[in-house]
């Protein structure tokens, strides 16, 4: 498998928006790893590329169909071969949530992990795929918060919404969405986004003026790009390339809502990483497509 085929199969620009997820979690619950902290983002970015591994395995036939540029339907990688790499990173995920947290860690990491294979084995073609993805991005900040479902559930749920959104609309990916899907896609993140303004005025004792204003401009900047792309999609559903686009600005902008939790919870510096992630990602995207 060489670099760029497997670089194009693990959609590597996504996983830029991985990391915050559980961090965000951590953040809120208290940062409840100390100093293995790091370990549980490192063990999301490798379960959530198992999951794009696994994706491409288990939709060669589809994409031999939509996609055939794809690298298993072009050839360039075979379908075994990421089938054991997905297994591959799935290791590397649950070995890592160990490091991060020992057994508190792996009763979020295994349930998260059973969610991402269901998703691309069976959900995924199914009414209650949104849904299944959904879970597993709340679960990832779950981990991060060590499990803790009380005070990391505003994260969770903000990050659960914005991707039940984002999935929904990226299934009009290659024949176009309907005004419906378009219209609950919008609705989700305007979900996220107020789940989001929810947890950071919880927070409001804890911050600082220059806290408040990261906040504001990490939902002002979410608000601008990921309800804007999904406007023009609502405004033409029709049109694969322009849902595409908005999908793809969607997967990016989850590091919006990250940011503001992170500058909610006192972590401006760890913010503003994210958020250049995000420019990163953007970047990264013009070369190798992240859905």
């Amino acid at each position: 498998m060489k670099p760029r085929d497997a670089a194009e199969l693990l959609r590597l620009p996504a996983a830029l928006t991985v990391p915050g997820d559980s961090l965000a979690g951590a953040a809120a619950a208290g940062r409840p790893y100390g100093g293995r902290t790091w370990a549980a983002p490192a063990a999301s970015v490798c379960l959530y590329l198992a999951g794009m591994a696994l994706n491409d395995f288990a939709d060669a036939d589809l994409d031999a169909v939509e996609r055939p540029e794809r690298p298993i339907p072009s050839g360039r990688v075979d379908a075994f071969e990421a089938l054991g790499l997905a297994a591959a990173l799935t290791g590397a995920g649950l070995t890592l949530s160990a490091v991060a947290g020992g057994k508190r860690a792996l009763r979020v990491a295994i349930p998260l992990t059973a969610t991402i294979w269901t998703y691309d084995l069976w959900a995924q073609r199914t009414a209650a795929g949104p849904a299944v993805m959904a879970l597993a991005r709340g679960l990832d900040v779950l981990l991060g918060a060590g499990g803790d479902p009380r005070r990391a559930a505003l994260p969770a749920l903000a990050i659960a919404a914005h991707t039940a959104g984002v999935t929904t609309l990226s299934r009009g990916e290659v024949h176009g969405a309907t005004p419906a899907t378009a219209t609950a896609a919008l609705a989700a993140t305007g979900t996220a986004a107020a789940a989001t303004a929810a947890a950071t005025a919880l927070a409001g004792p804890r911050r600082r003026t220059r806290d408040r204003w990261a906040v504001a401009a990490s939902l002002a900047g979410y608000a601008a790009t990921v309800g804007r792309a999904q406007l023009a999609a609502l405004r033409t559903p029709g049109d694969a390339g322009t849902v595409r686009a908005a999908t793809g600005t969607g997967v990016r902008g989850v590091t919006g809502l990250q940011s503001a939790l992170l500058a909610a919870a006192g972590a401006p510096v760890v913010a503003g990483a994210l958020t250049a992630l995000g420019g990163l990602a953007r970047i990264a995207s013009r070369k190798v497509s992240p859905t």
